[in-house]
């Protein structure tokens, strides 16, 4: 990749899919298994036309891009059906996701064979946040102090070996070093520590490498946090983090609302000024004399302890709240408590700014001392609150060991639109679960697309009639909030293990009923039980594969993402429809402006939420044509409320039984 000259297809081919995609097409040559599909075959049509069609304008005369939303199921084949595309457009592009898992699909098996269809190496390059690289500057601070030998263990070794043969500087390549490693934030690149070209260490910098290549590459492999980082940076004119790109395409773009909600809103937390205390103290370790140094840290200490004192405002149960019932709470407390963090804040900042001539750093880490007093401010107080009161929600989370300050925009169409809509000129938005019932509407209105663009609903080829069946338990079942639920479920839970022999992902709401069903399982099954936290989540989804009677209990983001094809995965069970906690304050403002604008927010808002995880948690069992197994949903909801059918609606066509003696029979006959 990156290597030899782009070969940019024109005339005929750019509107002849069927030269690729068809049954004895290009695929098929290097695909042995490779069968057409009339989905995959559509959806690549469609791409081809929105990339490379004429300039859209609105309706003010102003430009604005081509889109397309492709709402592909399991088996249509849609990442080769928008890649083939975009090579042969020509065009630099970023394809955005959600996961590592599908970044390593593109780049580990799709790109490789399309460069055997091509014979040519591709411009194709996977960018990162700047936190996954090392930062020379630091790296060498961190070895210079002597505190660095407190570190206990040869992690600074192996980094030092690994500097001498790595080209990247990306953390992936260190197989070693924990998720959550306290070692490495010490040394990786950070926009808010970087010297730019003012950094002695400027030629050897990583991330100035990867913008490079970036600027050469055609096709971009992001992750939707860094995207939306870079319209973020750019919105506020704080530069950018990609190099320009002609169009976007989003795969798992279900994500999308919930990502630009981060990256859109402010917050700061007490873990963010901690971390400036101690850059400032090691920056000072490095360039005060003993005696300034110890003066100085006394009055660090001071800062510190203001910080701490800050955060002692909040209550102690973890959660996430309403900033509003604080304010209620401590009146014109609040105000005074800001106030005296911003002023220890702003002192340090002047302070620092005089030590600029020992180093540029100082006047690095006094910007960001400012800018998190700008953003303390923003956030803390409402009145002067993000481009206003109106239409942010104010609210704190109080986590293990820190306290998180966010104001948070109740609606980001508008934002999106501004931001990438009428900056790129196309964008294509493709998942496996995108519309809600039979249509698109839940989608259009929460990101603000256009009214005339193009919406394709392509269903799974796979045969989900003839190979797998849909449990919902019989009528006289308990709903979720009755109080015998838990213990009917617990109990139902172990029926259905034993019936499939094992075999299955148990699929939770939360972790209270998942640890609920796990404590009922120890004592209940002979077979392998695996519970999530136990373990990091790839190792348990590797012993859950490879252990064919096992079982894997699990919540959040075990809802997608999970791909294990075969026979190791022939039963999904859900304990009930995955409506979400309504005291979460950005979930209740959103309710709440639902609203206010004369729509009914449960069916409007939380009905069709729910259903789009819904069927993320129902798609993990047909993984390839081969598969078969059951899907089972203990939630009778789906047929004692009204609004049960919608969900019904948006499900696969597999055959509804509710009769366990029905589930048995199809196993038997497996």
């Amino acid at each position: 990749m990156l290597q030899g000259n782009h070969i940019k297809i024109i005339g005929s081919a750019y509107r002849q899919m069927e030269k690729y995609f068809a049954q004895n097409g290009e695929l098929s040559k290097y695909l042995p298994s490779f069968e057409a599909r009339s989905g995959q075959m559509k959806m690549a049509e469609s791409v081809e036309r929105v990339l490379t069609g004429r300039v859209q304008i609105d309706n003010d005369g102003s430009p604005i891009a081509r889109m397309l939303v492709a709402e592909a199921e399991t088996g249509i084949g849609k990442t080769l059906a928008y890649l083939i595309p975009s090579v042969l457009s020509g065009k630099k592009i970023v394809v955005s996701t959600a996961t590592i898992n599908l970044q390593d699909q593109i780049l580990k098996k799709d790109v490789p064979l399309l460069e055997k269809i091509f014979a040519t190496d591709l411009k194709v390059l996977c960018v990162k946040g700047r936190q996954n690289y090392l930062c020379h500057y630091r790296w060498h601070q961190f070895r210079s102090n002597p505190q660095q030998s407190l570190l206990g263990d040869n992690q600074a070794e192996k980094v030092e070996k690994w500097l001498e043969k790595t080209e990247t500087g990306d953390r992936a390549e260190l197989k070693w070093l924990p998720d959550k490693s306290s070692f490495w934030p010490k040394i990786a690149s950070n926009s808010n520590q970087c010297l730019g070209s003012d950094c002695p260490e400027h030629s050897y910098c990583f991330v100035n490498r990867l913008r490079k290549k970036a600027s050469k590459a055609n096709l971009l492999i992001v992750n939707h946090h860094l995207l939306f980082s870079d319209l973020a940076l750019r919105k506020n004119g704080h530069g950018e983090v990609l190099p320009r790109y002609e169009a976007v395409i989003f795969d798992e773009a279900h994500h999308i609302e919930n990502v630009a909600t981060t990256f859109f809103g402010r917050s700061i937390s007490q873990y963010q000024l901690l971390d400036l205390i101690g850059d400032i103290e090691r920056q000072a370790n490095v360039d005060l004399s003993p005696d300034s140094f110890d003066e100085f840290i006394s009055e660090l200490r001071g800062v510190k302890q203001r910080i701490d004192n800050f955060a002692l405002q909040f209550p102690a149960s973890r959660g996430r709240y309403p900033l509003d019932d604080l304010l209620k709470e401590l009146g014109d407390k609040w105000e005074e408590e800001v106030e005296i963090l911003s002023l220890a804040i702003t002192r340090l900042a002047k302070k620092i700014e005089k030590y600029s001539e020992y180093s540029d750093v100082w006047n690095s880490l006094s910007a960001r001392a400012y800018e998190l007093d700008k953003v303390l401010h923003e956030v803390a107080l409402v009145d002067t609150a993000v481009e206003g009161v109106d239409g942010y929600v104010h609210w704190y989370e109080r986590r293990e060991r820190s306290v998180v300050l966010s104001a948070t925009p109740i609606h980001v169409a508008d934002e999106i639109e501004r931001t990438l809509y009428r900056t790129v000129d196309a964008c294509i938005l493709t998942s496996a679960t995108l519309s809600t019932g039979d249509n698109f509407k839940y989608l259009q209105q929460r990101l603000g697309l256009p009214e005339d663009i193009e919406y394709l609903q392509l269903p799974s080829p796979f045969d989900y009639p003839g190979r797998t069946m849909l449990y919902v338990p019989e009528s006289n079942y308990p709903e979720p909030s009755e109080r015998e639920y838990q213990e009917r479920t617990n109990k139902r839970i172990a029926e259905l293990i034993e019936i499939s022999k094992g075999r299955a992902l148990v699929l939770f709401t939360s972790f209270r009923g998942m640890d609920a069903v796990a404590d009922y399982l120890e004592d209940t099954l002979d077979y392998p039980v695996y519970v999530q936290g136990t373990l990091p989540r790839r190792t348990l989804l590797e012993m859950f594969a490879q252990e064919t009677d096992s079982v894997l209990l699990a919540v959040a983001s075990f809802w997608e993402g999970v791909d294990v094809p075969g026979e190791s995965l022939s039963c999904v069970i859900i304990d009930k429809l995955p409506f979400e906690v309504p005291s979460d304050p950005v979930f209740k403002a959103r309710v709440d402006e639902v609203t206010k604008n004369g729509g009914k927010p449960f069916f409007d808002f939380q009905v069709p939420r729910a259903i789009l995880s819904l069927k993320q948690g129902v798609g993990r069992l047909m993984r390839s044509s081969t598969d078969s197994g059951l899907i089972a949903i203990l939630d009778v909801r789906l047929f004692s409320k009204g609004y049960g059918k919608k969900f019904r609606k948006s499900l696969p066509p597999s055959p509804i039984v509710r009769s366990l003696d029905l589930v048995e029979k199809m196993f038997k006959s497996n």
